[in-house]
């Protein structure tokens, strides 16, 4: 199945929108850090973010030390950013 690409507009509104977030550098992905108080408060929400991903079958690529949670969305069906991107990206920062 095919998904729609971003287009360079919807990318830098959505960038806009989500300040925290940032453009990888061969621009099909964006990135963040997230930092929390301590590992359970990560964990906690890696758990929040994993019920919503399979809900919507799109999963983040994601990193965790200690409290910090490293975060990278693209998809891969549009070798790029797509509504699913932008959809998780404000999902995550919701359960913040």
């Amino acid at each position: 199945m095919t998904i729609p690409r971003l287009t360079d507009a919807e990318r830098d509104a959505l960038l806009a929108e989500l300040p925290e977030w940032t453009l990888r550098a061969d621009g099909i992905a964006i990135e963040r850090t997230f930092r929390f108080a301590d590992f359970s408060a990560a964990w906690g929400f890696m758990n929040r973010v994993a019920l919503y991903a399979e809900k919507a079958d799109h999963h983040p690529e994601w990193f965790n030390v200690y409290n910090r949670v490293e975060v990278t969305l693209t998809t891969h069906d549009a070798d790029g950013l797509s509504a699913r991107d932008a959809a998780m990206a404000r999902a995550m920062e919701g359960f913040l």
